[in-house]
């Protein structure tokens, strides 16, 4: 059985805009100057506690926890208000419909929420299309495997006929640790030589080429 295991934010969809905004109400909220945007996007992918310590880094415990809680405030108001976005990128959507029909198994392993995966997937209309979804809510930060080895266990999957595909560093450290191929999508917020020195086997550059890279799995 082979298993696809996505990452969402900077590899489904292009979720930047949203979280750029959630991520500076958080910080105004909490008094302190938001971070500057690139230093943002550098940290999506990992759980929401590890990215305010990275980005809040001189704060305590109580202070990551803080801006945890008003970022999940900022996204839901700005999902309430109807202003979150996430578009697919071009061809994702029918990548995983083909995928599907060609019997792979597929999964998710994300940052996000249990709830704002659902709410992204729901509205896309590929929900159905997924074997495991995982998120921060049940497990430690990528790139600890733990992710990965759950979606392994619900696909009942070869590990070595498993792919972890992803736009950041923690998304190809977390397949190296789980002992599954890693490959790299250069349409998210990590740079192509960062993805490759992380142990990426290749990175796409496009859903063409990773549809190409993928069938290269037997």
């Amino acid at each position: 059985m082979k298993l696809a295991i996505f990452d969402c934010d900077g590899t489904l969809v292009d979720s930047q805009a949203d979280i750029c905004a959630a991520m500076d109400a958080a910080f105004t909220a909490a008094g302190l100057i938001p971070p500057e945007r690139h230093a943002t996007r550098r940290v999506v992918g990992l759980s929401l506690h590890e990215a305010m310590r990275q980005l809040h880094p001189e704060g305590e415990h109580h202070d990551h926890a803080s801006l945890t809680e008003l970022y999940k405030d900022a996204f839901r108001a700005r999902r309430a208000a109807g202003a979150v976005g996430e578009p697919l990128y071009d061809g994702i959507a029918s990548l995983i419909v083909e995928l599907a029909g060609q019997g792979w198994q597929l999964a998710v392993a994300t940052g996000k929420s249990d709830k704002g995966l659902a709410h992204c997937l729901a509205t896309h209309g590929l929900t159905g299309h997924f074997v495991s979804l995982q998120t921060a809510d049940r497990h430690p930060s990528k790139p600890d495997p733990s992710m990965i080895e759950q979606c392994i266990a619900d696909a009942g999957a070869d590990r070595l006929r498993t792919a972890m595909i992803g736009d950041t560093v923690y998304d190809i450290h977390m397949a190296v640790n789980a002992g599954v191929k890693g490959i790299g999508v250069d349409w998210g917020y990590h740079e192509t030589d960062e993805l490759i020195e992380a142990g990426a086997q290749a990175v796409a550059t496009s859903v063409d080429h990773l549809r190409d890279l993928l069938g290269e799995i037997q």
